[in-house]
């Protein structure tokens, strides 16, 4: 089972990479999981309109290792964020906290009564014990031309806020979702300080007729420039066949651009902890 709550603090966060935009969260007591994503290599996820994208990586952990989840954060109904294998063996009592699009589907047809349809900026509260943590949903957009938009299902980014029940924040961690760079991202540095951790979807997924609907290397660095986040997780890079811009690329323009020195190195299946006072680092394992 991974990881363990004990000796965490009101200040610390530990994450688990499980792979591709998998992210497992644990705030004391309380946990949460992103995107999950459990197929195993060679398995094919289906991405809509008969295109299908095969793994190329080993998720960490399947759902039957996973601790209780207070929540999953969903950024869209993909078959790479929510597969087959997420439908079926996941509690169907968890909240699913996702875009009103996802969350109407998952409690329709699949069965999730608890899922929460957040539309652009809306929030949503979990709590475990003396811990919380408020989901507040961000602009995204998958697609940069409006006809492609229309083709893929909508997304959101996440600003997740972990504090104690009633009191203040304590630390503030960016999901960006499958979303490109535009113009509306730069709304959430007027509504937040700068999140202590971003988790970027890289991987410069390329579609059939050379359309790219996620950020490559050059567009996840320059996205952590304009947030100014204490710190970076990449995700989301080298886990199906549609991903065509190498972990390397994000790595040599953040670089470029200054950023080295925040980039949180965690593999497929490491750990990392993330503090208010000492930001995000690698845990060994």
């Amino acid at each position: 089972m991974p990881g363990t709550t004990e000796g965490l603090s009101d200040d610390t966060v530990d994450l688990h990479f499980v792979g591709n935009a998998t992210v497992l969260l644990r705030y004391g007591p309380l946990t949460l999981l992103t995107d999950p994503n459990f197929l195993h290599r060679g398995q094919y996820a289906y991405l809509g309109y008969g295109l299908l994208s095969r793994r190329l990586t080993e998720p960490a952990v399947q759902p039957w290792d996973l601790p209780r989840l207070d929540g999953i954060v969903l950024s869209h109904l993909h078959g790479d964020h929510w597969d087959r294998r997420a439908r079926r063996h996941l509690d169907h009592g968890v909240p699913v906290i996702s875009t009103p699009h996802a969350a109407r589907r998952l409690k329709v047809l699949h069965g999730f009564e608890r899922t929460a349809g957040l539309r652009t900026w809306q929030r949503f509260t979990l709590r475990q014990g003396r811990a919380r943590a408020t989901i507040t949903a961000l602009p995204a957009r998958h697609a940069g031309h409006p006809v492609l938009r229309g083709l893929l299902p909508p997304v959101m980014g996440s600003m997740i806020e972990f504090g104690p029940v009633g009191g203040p924040t304590r630390l503030r961690l960016y999901v960006s979702g499958d979303t490109l760079p535009y113009d509306g991202l730069d709304e959430i540095t007027r509504r937040f300080p700068a999140a202590d951790l971003a988790v970027l979807h890289l991987g410069g997924t390329r579609l059939p007729g050379g359309f790219v609907v996620t950020m490559d290397g050059a567009q996840g660095a320059e996205l952590a420039r304009r947030l100014d986040p204490r710190a970076v997780l990449p995700v989301h890079y080298e886990d199906y066949t549609v991903m065509r811009s190498p972990l390397s690329v994000f790595l040599a323009e953040a670089g470029r651009l200054g950023l080295g020195d925040r980039i949180v190195h965690c593999p497929h299946g490491g750990r990392a902890r993330l503090s208010a006072e000492h930001g995000a680092a690698p845990v060994a394992t």
